[in-house]
């Protein structure tokens, strides 16, 4: 198994210690073998090429459920397993393979295997475990049947509206995510990929992210970043990262800030088939300040008129404007972001309130 305490190193400065990133242990079945004895592990499964195969009805075509440039991901069922402490007779779950002789690939899988075998919370995706066998990588994650936060927001008629409270609620979630990966490991995380795409949603429409294989351990000591290779999804990439390949945690809060404006406006990053001066949102939500009742009545989803708070609405603005704000410095840390949405979210529900009493 891949050792992955190279990207949860002891921070030296002895300052304030964050919580001891989990040890490891591998399973198959009848067996465990534990990485390390300083901390329960986290279990993870070594699944026979055969067992997915038999999941995946030899990787059907119609069970697949995506695809992208690491390879594709299927629909799979596997049976008799043991999942949240819980032996299951059937669980459902999502099988990524990776493209073979893929060297850039293989580095994610890795990254991501390293990453969530070692992370675990609420507003993660969770990991269950993965093969690698006769040049064959796989990973099998926890299956999240309402796809991804993307779909809802740009499939128009395919998915039903996403209210305006439950859009706060994702993106609250989302945030809270981001925050662990900042603040709640031993060393800072930066996903480097955040999206909507990347947003995925469980049966209770909780978000949870996924993708990690840009993840990149964040600066430690007195550091104020790390210089690295430029990666990430046009349109959601911070320009300083771009311009410089110097990357922090701020870089993730410029790209929250452009999914915040996809939430509230209905509207993808990029969409060359709008006018000029429209087809990049952030540019084109510029044209209309905050502060301005009817500058946030243009820029809302039209989906949504009549069921947001006005009151809520210019605050998630204002927040994903600060967000956006050129010196990274001055952009919120995520801790600040979630106080902003938890209070839009409350503010919310109290104007719902009142039209129903």
């Amino acid at each position: 198994m891949i050792n992955c305490f190279n990207y949860f190193r002891k921070n030296k400065s002895g300052k304030y210690q964050k919580p001891k990133a989990p040890a490891i242990s591998t399973s198959r079945e009848g067996s465990s073998k534990h990485m390390s004895n300083k901390s329960p592990g986290v279990d993870l499964k070594v699944f026979e090429l055969s067992q997915l195969k038999t999941a995946t009805d030899n990787f059907s075509r119609s069970l697949k459920i995506g695809e992208g440039g690491f390879g594709i991901v299927y629909k799979g069922v596997l049976k008799n397993i043991t999942f949240n402490k819980k032996k299951e007779k059937r669980l459902v779950v999502a099988i990524k393979m990776l493209k073979q002789n893929s060297k850039q690939g293989h580095k994610q899988w890795l990254a991501e295997v390293q990453f969530l075998t070692a992370a675990e919370h609420t507003n993660l995706v969770k990991l269950i475990g993965y093969c690698d066998v006769d040049g064959e990588r796989l990973l099998v994650y926890e299956y999240m049947p309402n796809k991804s936060l993307e779909d809802h927001l740009f499939s128009g008629k395919s998915y039903p509206l996403l209210p305006w409270i439950l859009r706060l609620e994702i993106a609250l979630g989302a945030a809270q995510g981001l925050n662990y990966l900042h603040h709640g490991l031993e060393t800072q995380i930066i996903f480097r990929d955040f999206k909507a795409s990347n947003v995925l949603l469980d049966e209770e429409m909780k978000p949870k992210l996924s993708d990690f294989g840009f993840a990149r351990q964040g600066p430690a000591g007195d550091r104020t970043h790390v210089t690295t290779d430029v990666v990430g999804t046009k349109g959601y990439t911070a320009p300083e990262y771009i311009q410089t390949g110097r990357l922090t945690a701020k870089s993730d809060v410029w790209s929250f800030g452009v999914v915040l404006f996809e939430i509230i406006t209905g509207r993808k990053s990029l969409e060359l088939a709008r006018p000029d001066g429209e087809q990049k949102l952030i540019e084109w939500v510029k044209q209309f300040p905050a502060e301005s009742s009817t500058s946030i009545r243009l820029i809302m989803d039209p989906k949504l008129r009549g069921q947001y708070s006005p009151e809520a609405a210019r605050i998630v603005v204002k927040l994903a404007g600060q967000c956006l704000l050129k010196n990274p410095n001055k952009r919120p840390e995520m801790h600040e972001v979630i106080n902003s949405l938890e209070n839009a979210i409350h503010v919310s529900r109290l104007q719902r309130q009142s039209k129903i009493t």
